[in-house]
Formats: structure tokens, C-alpha cells, sequence
């Protein structure tokens, strides 16, 4: 699966600097470097080295300074990595690609372009502020049927745990979670219940949220 290949990609773009998430506003990873404006680094994950991961790169570019294209090393060398067409055709659109082998050692087949102009500063910002809001890498790269855990998913879990014990009162709340007001007005997962004004309980629905992501609910909690 393409999630074999994140946790050896990530390493890679780790020792690079960067602080790398999966499955960050639909792109497999986003990295961001340490500086002011950070570098942003879109990875782009798939079993082989195919026409559909240039095309998912080419939808990335425009919100990121670089592209990384990441595939499993084909076991005879005669995969798309091997064509000097496919090499050429990243270069020439300034993107990046890692084949992955079976001991999970990551190889640079071509660099990516110097830093580009950035052409859609609005989506690129989405993907900073989600990176950057999310609590550690929650969710594996390349990750394609569970539900993401988003920053937000992970906002509501912090108000699901708060409420596990009983009736809160939104402004208790606040104090450890500035949004949990719009997170319980919103109840956009239909895990909270309005007792009366001010006043929220748990439904079956979060009941059974905190039983799914035990962990996740756990490690919000104590990061508060």
C-alpha cells in the first residue's frame, strides 16, 4: 500500500530540515522548513511511477515551492524511474522524485527545481495553517479509506474527552479550548447535544468517537 511508503519518505524530507504531516488538504504529505515564511513541500505517494502521480503533482504546484513525486523502486530497474522520458518530464516541470526500495532507503532520482513562484498563496496558506494547527502527524500519507484526522477532527475529540464526564458549560470549556464554542454549535460530526443554554453533554455518537481514537483523545487531553 502507498502507506509503506510515507513513514521512509518522511525520514527523508526529516533530515532535510523539514517537519512533515500526511494527508494534509488532499496531498499524501506537506512538509514545512523552519523559516519565516516556511519552504512548503508537497509529497505525492503511488505504488509505481505513473502518468496519474505527474498529474496529481502538476494540481499541487501551485500552492507549495516543491514537489516531490515518491514510488516503490521497481524490483528489476525497469520502471518508470529507469525511463530517461518520464526523468526528463519531471525536470522540465521542476519536480522531484524518491523511489522507495524494499529495506524502506529512500533514492533521489531527479532533484526538484529551485525554489518556484508561488501561484495560489491562498491554498498554500490552508496547508500551512492546517499543518501547523495539527497536533504531531496523526494521519499515515497515502491513507485512503479511514477518516482524516484533521485538525479540527482532533479539536472535537479535545471537547468529546472534556465531556465524557458529564454536562459542561461552554465557557469552562474555552479555557482550554478557545474554539470549543463553534465546535459545539457546528456539531459537525453529531457527537454533542445542547442540554440547555450554555450547557453541552456527550452524545452516543462521541461516546463511541472517544472508543474509536482512544489514543487521540488521550494525547489531546494531556497536551492541553
Amino acid at each position: 500500500m502507498e502507506t509503506a511508503l510515507y513513514l521512509p519518505v518522511k525520514r527523508f524530507l526529516e533530515k532535510l530540515g523539514f517537519t512533515v504531516k500526511g494527508e494534509i488538504g488532499g496531498c499524501d504529505l506537506v512538509a514545512l522548513s523552519g523559516d519565516d515564511p516556511p519552504v512548503v513541500v508537497i509529497g505525492e505517494l503511488k505504488l509505481t511511477f505513473n502518468l496519474e502521480l505527474i498529474l496529481q503533482a502538476v494540481d499541487r504546484a501551485g500552492a507549495c515551492d516543491e514537489v516531490w513525486l515518491a514510488a516503490k523502486l521497481s524490483a528489476r530497474g525497469k520502471g518508470r524511474e529507469s525511463d530517461a522520458r518520464y526523468r526528463n518530464l519531471c525536470r522540465r516541470l521542476g519536480f522531484g522524485m524518491l523511489a522507495v526500495t524494499n529495506t524502506g532507503d529512500v533514492e533521489v532520482i531527479v532533484k526538484p527545481a529551485t525554489t518556484a513562484p508561488r501561484r495560489n498563496p491562498k491554498k498554500r496558506s490552508r496547508l500551512i495553517r492546517e499543518h501547523e494547527r495539527r497536533k504531531g502527524d496523526p494521519a499515515m500519507g497515502g491513507s485512503t479509506r479511514a477518516p482524516i484526522m484533521t485538525a479540527y477532527r482532533q479539536q472535537a475529540l479535545a471537547c468529546a474527552a472534556a465531556l465524557s464526564g458529564g454536562p459542561r458549560r461552554v465557557k469552562d470549556l474555552r479555557i482550554e479550548m478557545p474554539d470549543a464554542g463553534k465546535i459545539l454549535l457546528h456539531n459537525v460530526y453529531g457527537w454533542f447535544d445542547r442540554a440547555e443554554r450554555g450547557i453541552y453533554v456527550l452524545t452516543d455518537a462521541g461516546h463511541a468517537a472517544l472508543k474509536r481514537w482512544p489514543q487521540h483523545a488521550l494525547d489531546l487531553t494531556a497536551a492541553e
